[in-house]
């Protein structure tokens, strides 16, 4: 799952994704029926009606998830449930009883029949961010828009009863005909306003989002693999079309880098574009499931930082084809959505996969090693900042609660790095000649989509398919509290740490603005009395003056953060013209744009003697 936070002091991104599920038999000649109605939306609640199959006790339970695997969250999506009620095949109404926000019990069980209820959606609920206590991050929400969009993640619309995990579910949805649903699964039902979905049983069907809108989407094949993207843009700025060239370049090279694993023929991307007003979702990012990925980010940004953040989110979903959809341990098959217990091993679900979502572009050329390098030193900056002490293993296994909650996005800063120091060890006692790569491929036939291993066995199997200092690592500095030297691991490729001069932030100096809001007028206004940086001076904007438009184009507390965005595209010397309001009176700056510059830490291959080594490790 990758977050994308903006603010108007900070503009950043974190990362974060689902993960697989289980599979296992299925029981016989039983059936959960399940119909959604998006054509009769009242008061912004959609109407779900469950056809239960068989039941031999006298109370069952139904429950909706409180988490879902992946989100690393307790999100209860049982609280968006309204009006629950149950009824026997006459109609009767049953007794039914709430046993905490996510379970209803029902007595007189075994003459139930169908369940009624009401799913408000998620979207709705965020405060501003997305990113608050009780805020469900948006790629995993729920959005309900009449005649508009739908957006279906389904463990927020279809629950379970607990000993009925592995009966089959048949989804009918019926929606206007206007409205197409872009999903992985098949529809079995060629009605224009009805569509009809089975899938083996709760795992898979929770892990199949789909999204109805009107009709915007491409498809494309990529290897065998089937890619589908769908796109959602409120006022039709983006369109499938628009975006396909560019995943498209970007999904080959990715299936290109994996090479034989390749554990899906289908693969649909959800683009949801948000328009950023007050009820809708403001938690921008990704959310990743076996065969799709639903995307959240805001219909404003420049066409240019769409695709990079899309390149970024993408890739790294893309990447959990290996880890956990293939790869993966018993908490994870067998997981428990009300009650989970959490892997030890976040290092390899998400780490991995994000050091391969940012190896595989300098192995395919699509950055170059500088780039690379900058990525890597972001990394160990990152990092730093977190708890580097606290044992990586006892942080993953305990992620849920406290202190370990608040380390969880170390998972994508030395989680990577835990990747990238792996791939150095095999690559050098390997001569070159293997890499982490090599070591998923090996774990994927040992174990495989349905074949778990034990948490506790992990390190043991990676070091007998490996080498005793990939053990020891892991040992030391995975399951111990030991820092890690990445100089030294880096010294090994011949990399060593360097400095650059780079473009900063107009607006902002690390997550100090430059600018604020006058909440009188909702106009933009230029600190007073702080120290500007060369664009400010370059024009002679100075404190106390209101920006009102920039060459033409208005801004005011409404689009600030177009404007924001905006600005990160804009070059050196490039003409600019600002449109102010400075002591009351109305005024034109004329002038080139000129950025601020900072320094930044980076790394820089050094070590020529190391360059066969280096190569293989970023090429091999």
């Amino acid at each position: 799952m990758k977050r994308i936070i903006a603010t108007l002091a900070l503009v950043a991104v974190f990362i974060g994704c689902k993960t697989a599920s289980s599979t296992s038999n299925t029981v016989a000649k039983q059936e959960i029926g399940v119909s959604i109605n998006l054509t009769d939306v009242k008061e912004d609640k959609v109407l779900v009606t469950i056809t239960t199959p068989k039941i031999n006790t006298d109370e069952v339970t139904y429950s909706i998830p409180k988490t879902v695997p992946g989100t690393y969250s307790e999100d209860n999506y049982g609280r968006f449930i309204e009006d629950l009620k149950a009824f026997d095949s006459k109609g009767t109404l049953l007794p039914v009883k709430k046993t905490d926000d996510n379970t209803w019990s029902i007595s007189n069980a075994k003459t139930l029949k169908t369940i009624t209820y009401l799913v408000n959606d998620t979207f709705d609920t965020e405060k501003g961010t997305g990113f608050g206590n009780d805020d469900i991050f948006s790629p995993a929400g729920t959005n309900i828009d009449s005649g508009v969009n739908f957006m279906i993640n389904t463990h927020g619309f279809v629950g379970y009863f607990q000993d009925k995990l592995d009966i089959p579910y048949k989804v009918t949805v019926t929606h206007p005909a206007s409205l197409w649903g872009a999903t992985s699964m098949t529809d079995e039902d060629a009605s224009n306003t009805s569509d009809v979905f089975t899938t083996s049983h709760y795992a898979v069907l929770v892990e199949n989002p789909i999204m109805y809108s009107k009709p915007d989407y491409t498809s494309f094949d990529v290897n065998g693999m089937e890619i589908q993207i769908a796109v959602y843009s409120p006022t039709g700025k983006y369109t499938a079309e628009s975006i396909t060239p560019e995943m498209k370049t970007i999904m080959t090279a990715q299936k290109n880098f994996l090479g034989k694993i390749n554990s899906t023929k289908k693969y649909t991307v959800l683009l949801y574009l948000s328009t950023m007003k007050p009820d809708d979702a403001h938690g921008f990012g990704a959310l990743e499931h076996p065969t799709a990925t639903t995307v959240v980010l805001p219909e404003m940004m420049p066409k240019d930082e769409l695709i990079k953040s899309m390149k970024d989110v993408v890739s790294h979903e893309f990447f959990h084809i290996v880890t956990p959809l293939t790869i993966h341990s018993k908490e994870i098959q067998y997981f428990d959505y009300n009650a989970p217990k959490m892997s030890e091993h976040l290092w390899m679900y998400e780490g991995v996969t994000e050091y391969f979502a940012n190896l595989f572009q300098i192995n395919q050329g699509l950055i170059d090693e500088p780039e690379f390098y900058s990525r890597i030193a972001e990394k160990v900056e990152h990092a730093k900042k977190m708890n580097d002490t606290m044992s990586f293993t006892k942080m993953s296994a305990n992620v849920l609660k406290q202190p370990y909650k608040d380390q969880y996005l170390n998972v994508y800063e030395k989680g990577a790095l835990i990747g990238m120091c792996i791939d150095i060890i095999i690559r050098e006692k390997s001569n070159g000649q293997r890499g982490i790569l090599d070591l998923m491929h090996k774990l994927s036939d040992e174990y495989g989509i349905t074949k778990p291993f034990n948490d506790n066995e992990l390190f043991a199997k990676i070091t007998q398919l490996t080498y005793p200092e990939v053990g020891s690592f892991l040992d030391t500095y995975v399951a111990g509290t030991t820092p890690i030297p990445y100089d030294f691991y880096l010294s090994k490729v011949g990399v060593t740490k360097a400095t650059e001069k780079v473009p900063g932030t107009i607006f902002l100096k690390g997550q100090v603005p430059y600018i604020t809001i006058n909440p009188e007028t909702k106009e933009i206004m230029v600190i007073p009395e702080i120290e500007l940086n060369p664009f400010f001076k370059a024009l002679d904007l100075r404190g106390g003056d209101y920006i009102l438009s920039i060459n033409e184009k208005p801004y005011s507390l409404i689009n600030i953060y177009d404007m924001i965005t905006e600005s990160q595209s804009w070059k050196e010397n490039t003409p600019i013209t600002i449109k102010i309001k400075r002591n009351g009176k109305e005024q034109t700056l004329k002038g080139v744009v000129k950025l601020p510059y900072e320094e930044k830490n980076t790394f820089k291959a050094s070590d020529n003697s190391k360059q066969t080594l280096r190569n293989a490790w970023l090429k091999g």
